[in-house]
């Protein structure tokens, strides 16, 4: 794990937003393990064979997590937003993570880059 993401959580400065962001990260390596992650854009990016899979990014209500090469994913419709290449789910103050949801998702969208 890169110690440029890590201090970027860390430095979250809403408890709810850094600890989803921790579980968003959690479930992006038990999905690709072999990802590698890096902070461009100032935004945590995880990527698989040097191609985009996922993104975390924050703003000042939200915690946003995309997934890359959504095309064909069976999603629901009424928590992504985004064109079919890349689906966002936007987290606020009292959202949970869904890994159960999400782990699947990001699996079969890495498993083609």
């Amino acid at each position: 794990m890169d110690t440029e993401v890590k201090d970027f959580i860390e430095a979250i400065k809403e408890p709810w937003q850094a600890e989803l962001a921790h579980q968003l990260r959690q479930m992006v390596h038990e999905a690709i393990p072999e990802v590698k992650e890096r902070m461009q854009y100032k935004k945590p990016h995880f990527l698989k064979n040097g191609k985009y899979a996922a993104v975390i990014s924050t703003s000042k209500d939200a915690v946003s997590f995309t997934i890359f090469n959504a095309s064909g994913l069976e999603m629901p419709d009424e928590l992504f937003d985004g064109p079919p290449e890349r689906k966002t789910l936007k987290l606020r103050k009292g959202d949970t993570a869904d890994t159960e949801l999400l782990k699947p998702l990001v699996i079969q969208a890495s498993s083609t880059l």
